[in-house]
């Protein structure tokens, strides 16, 4: 006998207990399919189960339009430990789309801006309400750009707060960044609430969500906005007072030290992403002929060619030239950018040094990790943020790469100014030997060009500190 169609089998688990298969009659209330499940396991109160979907998003089985209609009433109701329960609850199950569509065609995501824009409930009811319209809003079937000036304001307004529940703060952030994303016209909104005062502060706390929903927002707003707006919000560099210098140095100093992970962890022979990352740089250089069809000896080979053309020292394991932390991985990842960003440029570079006679080369590989490794000095990554610093760099507020697009002109200067200056590898090991005095006068890179005395630099140290001092004089850092 063929097996109707409403009925299917369904494998159910619950941890501690023996998976059951069974079939389940879709015509059935969902409530009396739990019922027959919690019996089948001796569990009392079938009302406090429900079913999950195991595979992917963990989302709830539910029958939508009555679950929807149920906690619709529920957040409406008088008794505060009911609407607190069914907003919970509403929270928990608004990932699912399909019950998100019921309970916004009931009108559901208005009474929760209603609640927002009364602003009476407590504490968890209001985390809870947040986090439900949040996760109602995440499905896109209601435009943000529907949302009041009042509601915009409460929501800054809980972000602007000095003493508030951090869970209302962490859910009200994330709902600012995602209206400064959807439209300029909501940019423009969130712009005149918040405060760069107010965000900084967040990220001064020792609560890494607050923190990491901050800095979101505030990357939000500079990302959205042109640069007349990135200058409105950091208040513009020539009218920047004591305290707000120390406000865009903290931001400048926590965004920095993003990177410190990557500079202090070596590359990984055995991880299959950062090999690659290797071979990429290498086969961007060079037209190189298809490697399928040759024997390992001969890939190995032209492998190890190609790396001593891209100067690395160890070319039969380029991985090694990385495991010196600093700069460790940052310096693969600057490698990276420049090649992918600038394909003309980094080529020009290595085909350039692979015509030059062996002394004269400059070497990209090895002076991209020493080039690395200085901006990581001079930019202070690692390095926390101190109560009284005020020593910010406006450009930091026009680039979202600031690290990476320095080391792309700087490393383009060194070439330039390697060929000029007719450098050669016993330069470069000079220069190498010296690099810690570099870090010692850190001060000669933010200071003004004019003010150095080249006269008293050596040869050997001139041609690493005036690339960059050129660039970060030019830039008017």
């Amino acid at each position: 006998m063929p097996q109707q169609k409403d009925i299917v089998k369904i494998a159910i688990q619950m941890p501690g207990a023996y998976p059951q298969l069974i079939q389940l009659d879709q015509k059935k209330p969902l409530t009396a399919v739990i019922k027959e499940v919690c019996d089948k396991w001796n569990l009392p109160g079938p009302d406090n189960y429900a079913l999950q979907y195991a595979d992917g998003i963990q989302t709830y089985i539910t029958e939508s339009g009555r679950c929807a209609e149920d906690l619709y009433k529920g957040i409406q109701s008088s008794d505060s430990g009911v609407r607190c329960d069914s907003l919970k609850l509403l929270a928990d199950v608004s990932t699912d789309i399909t019950f998100a569509q019921e309970f916004i065609s009931r009108d559901g995501h208005s009474l929760l801006v209603k609640i927002v824009e009364d602003a009476h409930e407590a504490p968890l009811i209001m985390t809870h309400t947040l986090t439900a319209f949040m996760e109602l809003m995440d499905h896109g079937i209601v435009s943000w750009e529907n949302l009041s000036s009042v509601f915009i304001k409460k929501i800054a307004g809980f972000v602007n707060a000095k003493v508030l529940d951090t869970s209302i703060q962490q859910v009200s952030l994330a709902i600012l960044e995602s209206m400064v994303l959807s439209s300029s016209s909501l940019f423009n909104e969130v712009k005149q609430e918040i405060t760069l005062e107010r965000l900084i502060s967040h990220l001064q706390v020792t609560n890494q969500q607050l923190q990491t929903k901050a800095m979101a927002l505030l990357m939000a707003m500079l990302q959205a906005g042109g640069e007349a707006d990135r200058q409105n919000i950091i208040h513009s560099s020539s009218s920047v007072g004591d305290e707000m210098a120390h406000y865009l140095y903290v931001l400048q100093t926590v965004r920095l030290n993003h990177l410190e992970a990557r500079m202090r962890t070596p590359l990984d022979s055995y991880n299959q992403e950062q090999r690659d990352m290797l071979h990429v740089l290498r086969q961007a250089a060079f037209e190189t002929e298809s490697e399928s069809g040759l024997s390992n000896e001969r890939r190995r080979s032209l492998c190890a060619k190609e790396f001593k053309k891209l100067g690395f020292s160890n070319n039969s394991n380029p991985g090694q030239d990385l495991s010196r932390c600093p700069p460790g991985l940052l310096a693969l990842d600057t490698m990276a950018y420049f090649a992918s960003r600038y394909p003309d440029a980094y080529s020009r570079f290595v085909l350039e040094n692979s015509s030059r006679e062996d002394k004269h080369e400059c070497p990209f590989a090895r002076s991209s990790i020493q080039l690395t490794l200085i901006l990581c000095e001079i930019l202070r990554i690692g390095e926390p943020p101190s109560e009284t610093g005020s020593d910010y760099h406006p450009i930091f507020f026009a680039q979202d790469r600031l690290l990476e697009e320095l080391f792309c002109i700087c490393i383009q200067l060194l070439n330039k100014t390697w060929k000029e200056m007719r450098a050669t590898q016993e330069d470069f090991d000079k220069v190498d030997h010296q690099l810690h005095h570099l870090s010692a006068h850190r001060y000669f890179f933010t200071s003004s060009v004019h003010s150095l005395c080249w006269s008293a630099l050596t040869k050997t140290k001139l041609y690493f500190t005036l690339f960059i001092a050129y660039f970060l004089s030019e830039i008017h850092l």
